[in-house]
């Protein structure tokens, strides 16, 4: 436990670390590019760990909390004080708030457009790489009675596209999906299937589709089963349940209570659902089906629940045995071609989080899906521990969630400081100051109340 926690906050301290570092140093590159004069360049919040000045001047700050940090300018808080305390004028060509407004802009929305910089090489870095792997999306099964059966999927279907975007792989065709949480309508899948060589579309209803689900799983919420492990018995615990209902090694379960069981996490899912309840269970045993009575052992959870076993174990099953080598894709790129759909990436991501965001403020989501520092730490560790490409990934998606919360027309964030310079472009004067320190403060209140939602989020799920 301590180890995983220490593990966890290394993650998260390097994980914001980067994504703060990029996007404080484009404000600092495009400030040092247009002529102003940078006076401290600080990464983190709080006390200084360390701090030195640079052959150019500037005051490089290193702080504890890595929640942040900033880029100090000189005259940055002119237009918010009296005449007499803003920059000498011997001093203004170096000056923030003198600089021509489209160079005040282009300073403030560096930071953002920084963030999805690295976002972009990040897919690049991966793509030439890893390239893009992973199984095609042909239905392994459908659940009985399902919106997937119901619209008329079938084993063996391939999802060739989801609402009209190509999918190779099922990590594409759960990422097109998840872009539709609270939405209520239909989804469109293009299927090849498996019983024609005809292409057609399926039309799949949603209703508020999983808006208060805080752990989505679309593909599944839908009825489609994408790959199960077969339910074959490898061991029986001595005495158990399993055994005493004349369970043997090597048994595969066919059926529960005359329902046809899809793979082995099916066949725990029933299991764990039925404490005390006696089930009808049909196993093959070698060429000959077995009728088997198990009534699942009670077992207690912590929240006061029960849940049923039966005290059996799955027998190991390959990669190569459950995915045949016609259903594995694989695309390699070089140096020149992942370009493309880094860039491709990068914005299908950009747009998901900004309607993400979107359908938060409206409601079609919850807000129990904002999440603080404990969560990201959580799934920082997670992911490095799954792999470089893994961590990588949610890196770049980390990345681009902040630029596009950066460029929110909220004051404090760079984008509420992009509304004002656009309001000055257009009525070609300032904000008025009674004005910015209103939007200052209600700006700070909001994101306030984001920080103690989003921390609040975080320890709820740890309980």
């Amino acid at each position: 436990m301590i180890i995983e926690f220490f593990i966890n906050a290394l993650a998260l301290i390097v994980t914001l670390g980067i994504l703060v570092t990029f996007h404080e140093f484009g404000h600092f590159w495009v400030a040092r590019r247009c002529g102003v004069k940078v006076l401290r360049f600080s990464i983190g919040f709080g006390k200084a760990a360390k701090t030195w000045v640079g052959k150019d001047g500037v005051e490089y700050v290193i702080a504890p909390i890595p929640l942040g940090g900033y880029v100090k300018m000189l005259g940055q808080e002119d237009t918010m004080v009296s005449e007499a305390e803003q920059t000498p004028a011997s001093q203004r060509h170096e000056s923030f708030a003198f600089k021509p407004l489209w160079q005040r802009m282009a300073i403030v929305a560096a930071g953002p457009l920084a963030n999805f910089l690295l976002a972009i090489v990040v897919f690049w870095i991966i793509n030439i790489t890893y390239g893009v792997s992973g199984i095609a999306p042909v239905v392994n099964s459908v659940v009985e009675d399902s919106v997937a059966e119901r619209a008329g999927l079938r084993a063996g279907d391939e999802i060739l596209a989801v609402d009209g975007t190509e999918t190779i792989i099922w990590q594409q065709v759960t990422m097109q999906m998840l872009g539709r949480l609270g939405e209520t309508g239909n989804i469109t899948l293009t299927i090849d299937p498996a019983n024609s060589s005809t292409v057609r579309d399926v039309r799949l209803p949603i209703s508020a589709w999983m808006g208060d689900s805080t752990e989505p799983n679309p593909v599944a919420d839908l009825g489609i089963v994408q790959m199960e492990i077969p339910a074959r018995v490898a061991e029986l615990i001595e005495g158990s349940r399993a055994e005493q209902g004349g369970m043997m090694t090597g048994d595969v379960i066919v059926s529960i209570n005359g329902s046809a069981i899809r793979g082995w996490n099916h066949f725990v899912d029933v299991i764990r659902n039925s404490p005390e309840l006696p089930l009808d269970v049909v196993v093959k045993r070698g060429d000959i089906d077995v009728p088997l009575l198990i009534t699942p052992a009670a077992s207690a959870l912590e929240d006061g629940g029960e849940i049923g076993s039966i005290g059996a174990y799955v027998q190991a099953t390959s990669y190569d045995e459950l995915v045949p080598a016609e259903w594995r894709r694989e695309v390699n790129y070089n140096v020149v071609s992942a370009v493309v759909p880094a860039l491709r990436e990068t914005w299908d991501k950009s747009v998901f989080v900004l309607d993400s965001v979107k359908k938060l403020v409206v409601g079609l989501i919850s807000v129990k899906n904002i999440n603080g520092p404990v969560t990201i730490a959580q799934v920082a560790g997670e992911t490095a521990s799954y792999g470089l490409d893994v961590y990588l990934g949610f890196l770049a998606l980390l990345s681009i969630s902040l630029g596009v919360l950066n460029l929110l027309p909220i004051p404090v964030l760079d984008g509420g400081h992009l509304l004002y310079f656009g309001i000055e472009a257009v009525t070609r004067r300032p904000v008025p100051e009674r004005i910015q320190a209103w939007g200052l403060q209600l700006g700070l209140l909001l994101i306030s109340g984001i920080m103690v939602l989003a921390f609040y989020n975080d320890f709820t799920r740890l309980l």
